[in-house]
This record gives structure tokens, sequence and C-alpha cells, in this order.
């Protein structure tokens, strides 16, 4: 194999996955010491209720080591909210134990620690709670009316906050001379993230250091040790080690720090022994932060020809009881992206976040981009409608040009680079759009209906810095790569490896990647909106550079050469055009050799995000005597700027599309008006599984990103941000053509789309 084979662009096999699939792997659970104690969380029954707890019997239970209520825990700092909108959100506290009043379902009442599971199970059912429930504030737009209960009394009205974006004036002045206007209101319903690894964290404490060791699956080692230090237990940060092993999925969720890392850190310092907590399926579905759930009102001003003159909307935002650490940014940054591909002159957005006795909502994947680019893509098709315009002819009429480029959108977003209209017309010949009539007759003629569907999308990622990489020759020859991003499952060993090996032309086999250790890595910012290999990855090959340069000048004296003379292949040093070399593992172990020279460190921070886009096309079949819904073709065109791994960047799009299938066709977080989850188990709330997928046909159209150094864009959550509105687009361009149905929300569950046939055909007969 040549070096060109493992390098960039080139389908490297993830290296990680050997392990993986021997079941190898090292998750926190899979500490199983004899000296572990083992934690539960009482959570609350109630969705809204005042308290008074006693622990007493629990605390005398055999086995039970520690029962730790709110009063134990009352001296640690609350969970914090990052994103205050420079100052102007005051978050209420988010308390590691509700203290006398818990906000909702699953609220965290007490931590039981015991020598058994089993044990702590008893224990959890003999603490007494004195319950006085209250009433709650389900649903945001409820939330918000005259009279709803109040979750906090510091927030009148249940308003968290409220801002706008773009030109009021400007807007409202485009929209009284519009010869046309078209709106929409769009529920774009909660999630449960559910990734295949529930969060755990085992805690030890060494009181001769008087330090911490935290294992546990996260997005960022480094993050969660310093909001834990600073600002929940109030220690300096060298007082604490956090180390991530494998973890099973992320999808922004485990970004955050949670109740359960500072409860147990706790727990071990009181009893001197490591504790470890595991989450069940019901502990993520009441005490994880869930996705999305906004409700959004557009509406399109437009010329006569279907020309996009103004964009005006209201977002209001459902919270949850508490302020997650990024939550008010994911409606506030998602609203920034709602011109879309677009051509949009002037917009005015109001963005309203509100809350509510819920599990509080934060990040999850796309973070408030798959929200922007739902509402524009269905806007679109619904002027389209109006219009009587082909859905495609009024996207082209409307893109911004790629010769307009860097591009300001109303919204203040500069794009750099795309070529929408390209990524569009290959999309369609791939699905074999102009042949969509025959196939639509076809079925027609076997009781079904037919629909296509268009999502052209553009996000933004690659801004979560800085990142800082080292890169270091072993001894062996080897060589590791430490950084602090955090692979949750994408093959970062691969993707950082291939970098490596596009200058040294060593396999990834020869390539570590340690990451999620504090102790061994010095700053981090973590995974998280696409940011590794548009950020990481310039850190890595920029330590390359440097390392080779380094290894070059060590070499001088071994070859007796200069160094401009000195090239790197193959994992040796060599003078050019002669058989004269050393191999890096000689260069390594030679005698004299400074160490410090066998290695480089590089950090990137970027000026400005990068703006991967793209176009889904969906092709479904409904079966109107039954709602059921199956998508019979789909299509992918991206641009992510420059492809690292066409393996990796496919198992991305296909990963996150199927998840964008989930919530489009049957994901719905429902709670009922006491705000008791009903769909709080995987027995109510339902997940795609293979079936459902489609055989994507995926290529890339790509144009490098001017922003980023390596010219990639990030593709992390490209595929659940065009999704979505594709399929709901097919699903309502069946409906239309059969029955001139233009509207249905998610999920388009058989029950949904079932009723909403036969209350238009009800209607209509009537």
């Amino acid at each position: 194999m040549t070096a060109s084979a493992f390098g960039v662009g080139q389908s490297v096999k993830r290296t990680e996955d050997d392990a993986l699939l021997r079941g190898r792997g090292r998750y926190t659970s899979d500490d199983t010491r004899e000296s572990l104690l083992h934690a539960l969380v009482l959570r609350s029954p109630h969705a809204h209720a005042r308290f008074r707890v006693d622990a007493g019997a629990a605390r005398a239970m055999p086995g039970v080591m520690a029962v730790l209520t709110g009063e134990d825990v009352a001296d640690l700092g609350a969970l914090p909210c990052l994103f205050t909108l420079d100052g102007a959100i005051k978050a209420p506290p988010y308390a590691i134990l509700a203290q006398g009043e818990v906000r909702h379902v699953g609220d965290a009442v007490a931590f039981v620690v015991a020598r058994e599971l089993s044990q702590a199970r008893d224990a959890l059912e003999a603490i007494e709670v004195e319950w006085q429930p209250l009433p709650a504030a389900i649903g945001a737009e409820a939330a918000l009316g005259p009279g709803a209960p109040q979750v906090w009394a510091s927030h009148p009205g249940n308003l968290v906050f409220e801002t706008r974006l773009g030109d009021r004036a400007a807007t409202d002045l485009a929209f009284a001379h519009a010869e046309e206007t078209v709106e929409v209101r769009l529920v774009n319903q909660r999630l449960v993230t559910n990734f295949l690894e529930t969060r755990a964290v085992v805690a030890e404490y060494d009181a001769a250091r008087d330090h911490f060791t935290l294992t546990l699956g996260s997005q960022g080692s480094h993050r969660l040790r310093d909001i834990l230090c600073r600002q929940v237990l109030k220690i300096p940060p060298e007082s604490m080690r956090v180390v991530t092993p494998d973890v099973g999925g992320g999808f922004g969720t485990k970004l955050f720090p949670y109740r359960e890392y500072a409860l147990a850190a706790v727990a071990a310092r009181k009893l001197g022994r490591p504790v470890k907590w595991v989450a069940d399926r019901a502990d993520h579905f009441l005490g994880d932060s869930q996705g999305r759930d906004n409700i959004m009102v557009a509406s399109l001003a437009l010329t006569g020809d279907g020309r996009f003159r103004a964009l005006r909307g209201d977002l209001i935002a459902d919270m949850g009881a508490y302020l997650s650490a990024f939550a008010p940014f994911i409606p506030y940054g998602g609203a920034a992206m709602w011109p879309g591909v677009y051509d949009i002159p002037v917009c005015d957005i109001r963005v309203r976040g509100v809350f509510t006795n819920t599990v509080p909502v934060d990040a999850y994947r796309g973070a408030g981009r798959p929200e922007a680019a739902y509402l524009i893509e269905r806007l679109v098709d619904a002027a389209a409608r109006k219009l009587d315009i082909a859905p495609d002819v009024i996207r082209r009429r409307n893109f911004i040009s790629s010769n307009a480029m860097p591009y300001r959108t109303a919204t203040g977003k500069v794009y750099d680079s795309g070529a929408f209209a390209a990524h569009l017309a290959r999309a369609q010949e791939m699905i074999g759009w102009k042949e969509f009539p025959k196939r639509a007759r076809a079925a027609k003629k076997a009781g079904l209906i037919r629909g296509i569907g268009l999502s052209c999308y553009v996000e933004v990622c690659g801004a979560m810095g800085p990142e800082t990489a080292t890169l270091r020759l072993d001894p062996d020859g080897g060589l590791t790569v430490l950084i602090g991003s955090q692979s949750t499952g994408q093959g970062h060993r691969t993707a950082y490896a291939q970098l490596v090996s596009e200058q040294f032309g060593v396999a990834p086999e020869r390539v570590r990647v340690i990451q999620g250790d504090t102790a061994l890595i010095a700053s981090g910012m973590g995974t998280g909106g696409s940011s590794s290999i548009p950020i990481g990855g310039v850190s890595v090959a920029r330590a390359t550079h440097t390392l080779g340069e380094r290894l070059k000048e060590l070499a001088v004296d071994a070859l007796e050469a200069g160094i401009a003379d000195i090239e790197i292949a193959a994992g040796a040093l060599r003078v050019a055009g002669t058989d004269r070399a050393i191999s890096f593992t000689d260069l390594a172990r030679r005698p004299g050799t400074d160490a410090s020279r066998l290695q480089a460190s590089e950090r990137f921070m970027p000026d400005a995000g990068t703006y991967p886009n793209g176009t889904h096309i969906a092709e479904v079949e409904i079966d109107p005597a039954t709602g059921a819904t199956r998508i019979v073709d789909y299509a992918v065109v991206d641009d992510v700027g420059v492809t690292l791994n066409p393996l990796l960047l496919t198992g991305q799009i296909h990963g996150g599309a199927v998840q964008s299938l989930g919530q489009a066709l049957m994901e719905q977080t429902v709670y009922d008006r006491d705000g008791q989850l009903v769909t709080g188990s995987l027995m109510d709330y339902a997940l795609p599984r293979a079936s459902d997928a489609p055989s994507f046909a995926f290529e890339t159209r790509n144009v490098p990103c001017v922003n980023n150094p390596l010219g990639v864009k990030g593709v992390g959550e490209a595929g659940t941000i065009g999704a979505t509105p594709a399929i709901v687009n097919a699903v309502i361009d069946a409906l239309w053509r059969e029955y001139r149905i233009g509207h249905v929300d998610m999920p388009a569950t058989p029950q949904r789309i079932w009723t909403t046939i036969r209350d238009h055909q009800l209607r209509h007969r009537l």
C-alpha cells in the first residue's frame, strides 16, 4: 500500500472498530471493582410540588452508606447556564438536589449510596417524602398565557428571555409593499436523545492529595472538570482529574455537567470509597436534557413571480424547568440561520424562551439548525404551492449566487462559499426528478399516493474552539496524538491518523489517539457543533507539520545532509534521490536526541464558522387507508468543503438522516396536562429501526471552505439538518397532490396522516 492510500480523501476503515466489535471497548460502566459503592437517584413523581423529605429510615438500612438530600449539599453551587445573552438572562438556581420544591417529573430529590445496587434500591423506596402538589405549566404557549401556573416566582409569566434578530422597521416596510405573502405555523416537537450508552460516572477521592478522579462518558473532559470544580464543588480545577473512556453516543446531550457527577464526587469524599452511578433508561428519559421543542410562526413577503423580499418570524422555545448549560443559545443561534440558502434582504425574528414544568431542553444533534432548516424549507414549499410555482424553480429563483460569496445574511451570518443550485441539480438527477410523475401515476393505480420533497439547507459549525493538538514520536516509531476533542463514535482515531499519514506516510495503525483525560491533555473544548475536524483537524495537521520540521532538523546529523534535502515518507526520513535514510524508530532512539524535539503542539482558533450545505430529496409512498408512510427513495448531495474520509462521511450522513427520519415520522416526547411523561420508556417512545430507513444515494459536490485552513466545513450534524424538512415536504406533497392538504405537523405518524385525510374528507362532504 502506498502512503496516499491512508491520507486525506481516502476511505480508510475505522481503526477503532476491531476492539469494539470484539467486546474490548472500555466504557464507564465496565468498572466492576469490588470496592465500588453503588448509587441511585430518587426522582420526583410530580411535575410541580413542594416537599419534605425524611431519609432516617433509609439511612439505617443494611448496606446503606449514605443518603444525600438537598440539605446535605446546600453548600454546592448550582449547575450554570453558560449562555446568558450578555447578562440579559437571569437563570434561577439549578440546584444539585432540589430543596423544598420540585419543578419537573424526574427532578432529583435524594442520592442513595450502598454497598450493593439492590440495597440502594431498597433504600430508595424507604425514603419518606411528604408531597404537596402544585399546578404545573405544560406547553410553552400555554405557559405564556394569562393565569398559567408559575414555574419560578422570579420569572412572572414564565418568560425566560425575549430578543429579536434583524431589522424590524425594514421588514415591516417590505411586507407593506409585498405583492404576495405566505405564512406557516409549525411545531418542532420535543425529542429524547436516546444514545446507546446511558450516562454513568465513577467518582474516586484521594484524601492524602485532596484530589478527585471522575470517570464518565462525556463529549469533553476539560469543560466538565472546569464547571464542576469552579462553579459547583468550588475547588481548583487541578484538584480533579476527569477521564472519559469509550463513549456510546452523545449527540450534544453529553456535553453538559449533570447533577450525578457532583453527587458522586461528594459521596466519594464523604465515604472514602469509589462511588458508581449508572443511569437506567428511565433516568435518561427523566434526568437528561431533551431536544428541540419549538413553536414557530413565520411569513414570507414575495413578489408576484416568487422572489423573496422579507422574512418575519416568531419563535417560542420551551426551556423546561431549569436553564441547562447552552439552552438559551439553541433557539437564538438557530433563529440566526432562518434565512437558509436564500437571498432574503431583510428579516425580523422574535425569539422567546419559556419555563415549563418539564425536563430541561438543551443542544441535541444540530442544536437549532435543524429547526431553522425545517422552518424555512416548509415555508418555501408553502410559497411554491400558493404561487403555483414548482418547488425547485422557486428555490433556484431565490438561491444566493456563488458569485455573491462572501454573503452576509439579514441575521448577520457570513457565508464564505457554496454552490447551492449545483447540488440541487445533481440531487434531482440522482433521484430521477423528471420521471416522478410517471412513478406517482403507477402508485395511484396500486391505491397508494406518492410525494417528493426537497430540502436545501445550510448550517453553521466549526466554531467551538480553540483546540490544541500535541503530536509525539514514540520510541517504537509510532506516533501519538493528544487532543482535547472527544469521540463519541464518530471515528476520530481514524480521521486524525489520516491527517498524520498525509504528511508522514505511516499507516493509521501506527498512530495512537489519546482523548478524554485531563491529566494527560492540558486543555480542550470537547466535541460539539461539528468542530472536531474543522478545528481539531487543523491543529493536528499543523502539529504534524511542525513535528516534521523538527524531525528533519534532528536528521541533519544522522544523514549528513542539509535540511532542504531531507524528506519524510513511509515513517522514515531520507535524503531525496538517495538510499540514505533513518527510520522514525532509529531517530527516536538515537543517543543524545533531545526528547523535547520529538513532539510538537499547535493551537487553532477559527476566526469564523464554517457553512456546510446541501440538498436532500425524499420520495415517499403513503397508504391512505392506514396513513402508513414508506420512504421509497432518498438522495443527498452535500458540500462539506473537503472530504477527509468518504466512509466516515457517509456514515455520518446516514446516521443523521435516520435520526431526522425519526423526528419526521415517529418520535415525540409527550407530557400530559399534569406534567407526567407519557412517553417515558422505549415501550412508548418510537425510535427508527433499520427497516424504516431507505437505501440512501449520497454524493458530495464540494466547494472548499475559505475560512478553514484545511478547506473542511464539518459534517456531524448535516444529515439531521437536511432530512427532516425533505421527508415532511414529501409527505405534504403527496397529500397536496391527492387531497389539496397543505399542512401536517411532525411526527407524521400513520394515525396523524390517516386522521388528517379523514377530517379533510368529512369537511368536504359537508
